[in-house]
């Protein structure tokens, strides 16, 4: 089957995580530069939270863009991925107002490693479908970034306990390795 319904409900659905990520930015009562003190834990956390949807909307674009159909395992792994995503507004917003407390920090990172290994398995999916020699498989290869990823993940989630600050840092470690462009995948759109 197509590609072309499963792009426009994954696109659809993360634009609405992002409105209701922004949406819960409330605006301060106070008409000074210190009534947004207040509020900086939960931008913090909005920042970070918008980088990581738009890491995914961009991967997930690019990955959809190197395949040519799609099938039922495809579309529930799609929705699986879209599941764990769909957690990020609510537990952005309880790390936000919480100040980076360790529970919101180990639960923002648990969504996270779930969506990471919920993309990881829709991009196998996807892989599998079109097979081992398909512009999506070289493209995909054996996704090293990711599977560290979830390893980061992973360790924060458990440094929580002692340090939650040094959790969000490995938390935008990630972002921030993902920010850059992933060469496999676009050298693999231009074959």
């Amino acid at each position: 089957m197509s590609k072309g319904r499963l792009e426009a409900f994954s696109d659809g659905v993360l634009a609405i995580i992002i409105t209701i990520m922004v949406l819960e930015l409330k605006v301060p009562h106070d008409p000074t530069m210190e009534g947004l003190t207040p509020l900086f834990p939960v931008f913090l956390s909005y920042l970070l939270s918008f980088i990581y949807v738009g890491i995914y909307w961009n991967n997930h674009h690019h990955m959809l863009h190197a395949s040519s159909r799609v099938n039922g395992a495809i579309l529930w792994a799609n929705l699986h991925l879209l599941f764990w995503l769909s957690l990020v507004p609510f537990v952005t917003a309880w790390m936000g107002e919480n100040h980076f407390a360790a529970v919101p920090v180990a639960l923002y990172g648990v969504v996270l490693f779930m969506a990471g290994c919920a993309y990881y398995i829709l991009a196998r999916a996807l892989a599998g479908h079109h097979g081992a020699d398909s512009k999506i498989a070289r493209a995909i290869g054996k996704d090293v970034k990711g599977m560290v990823s979830v390893v980061i993940y992973a360790i924060a989630i458990a440094l929580c306990a002692v340090s939650p600050g040094a959790a969000g840092f490995l938390y935008l470690a990630v972002a921030l390795m993902w920010l850059v462009p992933d060469r496999r995948m676009e050298r693999a759109l231009t074959e």
